[in-house]
């Protein structure tokens, strides 16, 4: 049954065997891509005796291996005659630790960084190269990029964290591929260079195999703009329920530049993903590909035990909190200190947005709320309604300030979502 989801399944049948399978499970768990591992254990083997000699195997380390000399080379040809090169970072960026190589190579060459919603954070949104996070289910201010970009560097990037097609609809653009594993095949990833190895060493050396640039990117500078203006318009807005700009911009005043937020799968994940300025790689965690309601809560509890002394923050709609906010009981009896957000519509939110952008109209959406800071309150933790858009941040910062689990509901004003996909659809190319 767990064979075809996990990368592998298996069961001891003798207590011997498990030293050698605990460490496979772990490894093959680790390695890239990570994924989750079964191994069962049955009860009467779990009675049977472990031999004498048995002991757990030594971690075996495994580094990556270092770039093609020759793959380099060509990526660095292609480069030199590239007129409009830019990055899409991704998730493997992150996970290879590129976020310094990756600035270095922006920096040295005068490329425009963008990341994936998964990548948030692996280059930092207030660098001078900086053009956001891709992922939006229409064209955003950063596809802008793409649209004049001939050559595309794709670092730690893979084709689930956004459709290939949203960055290379005609095909004709030269892609080349880091990563530590060869790229997929796809019609509209059709890989030019790939230079696979450790993705570091793999940006270090071809940005050595070039020239400096003069300086950076001047298409970033256009493209954070309209960012930056979007966000403020809200920022300042005062109307209630609460815009989605506005608590994006007080959500980014809470929250320290290393602390943690954990974004969920719904309408908010296109508000945050889009709008929440990241600084830091895993400082903004969202689930994508597959894209699993509920992540944000169970994750935050991980992510505090992990990371202690960070003010952890996992933000969520209402219809993905009530998929297992029964997780918050866990937290209160394990004191695990961290902040819950609810963005609150009394609706699926993105599949009322998804519905009404294709449909015109929306079905069956809607649902009851409880009581949330009365429920927050029977589990025996901190429970806030927010009823002004003035009283969202000081109610945060309360609530982060406190060594308690906490849970802050907000009603949102989700008019927007349409009003932004309209917006989008009406501006026009700043280049």
């Amino acid at each position: 049954m767990f064979r075809p989801v996990t990368k592998w399944a298996d069961i001891v049948l003798r207590p011997e065997a498990i030293p050698e399978m605990v460490r496979k499970a772990f490894k093959l768990a680790q390695t890239e891509r990570p994924g989750a591992v079964y191994l069962a254990v049955p009860e009467d083997v779990e009675q049977l005796s472990v031999p004498g000699d048995s002991a757990p195997l030594a971690i075996n380390i495994v580094y990556d291996m270092a770039p093609s000399a020759s793959q380099v080379k060509r990526g660095a040809e292609l480069l030199k005659g590239a007129q409009s090169p830019i990055v899409l970072a991704g998730h493997g960026a992150a996970r290879n630790g590129a976020s310094d190589a990756l600035v270095r190579f922006s920096e040295r060459l005068g490329i425009p960084v963008a990341t994936t919603f998964m990548g948030k954070g692996v280059f930092p949104d207030d660098h001078a190269n900086a053009l956001g996070a891709l992922g939006f289910m229409r064209h955003d201010y950063a596809n802008f990029g793409f649209d004049r970009a001939d050559v595309i560097v794709c670092v730690g990037y893979d084709l689930q964290e956004y459709a290939p097609e949203q960055i290379n609809p005609d095909t004709r653009k030269k892609i080349i591929h880091i990563h530590r594993y060869p790229a997929e095949v796809d019609a509209h990833y059709h890989v030019a260079v790939g230079i696979e190895g450790n993705i570091p060493q793999s940006l270090d050396a071809l940005a050595s195999a070039l020239e400096k640039s003069s300086g950076p990117a001047t298409v970033s500078a256009k493209i954070r703009a309209l960012l930056r203006n979007e966000i403020d318009r809200g920022a300042n807005d005062d109307s209630f329920p609460v815009k989605p700009q506005r608590l994006v911009a007080e959500i980014r005043r809470a929250m320290g530049r290393d602390d943690i937020v954990l974004v969920d799968t719904g309408a908010v994940k296109m508000w945050m993903a889009r709008l929440y300025p990241t600084y830091a790689v895993n400082t903004c965690l969202i689930s994508n590909g597959l894209a699993t309601m509920g992540f944000a809560l169970p994750g935050a509890i991980a992510i505090k035990l992990a990371q202690p002394e960070r003010k952890v923050l996992a933000v969520m709609g209402d219809g993905g909190f009530l998929m297992n906010s029964q997780e918050l009981e866990t937290a209160v009896r394990e004191k695990i200190p961290f902040v819950v957000l609810v963005w609150e519509d009394g609706a699926y939110g993105l599949i009322k947005w998804k519905m009404s952008l294709e449909l015109g109209h929306d079905s069956h959406c809607d649902f009851t709320n409880p009581d949330f800071v009365a429920y927050a309150k029977s589990l025996g933790m901190k429970g806030f309604r927010v009823s002004a858009a003035a009283q969202l941040l000081p109610t945060l910062r309360r609530a982060l300030a406190g060594d308690a689990v906490s849970l802050v509901v907000c009603p949102v004003d989700y008019s927007e979502n349409v009003a932004l996909t309209k917006m989008l659809g009406e501006i026009t190319n700043p280049f």
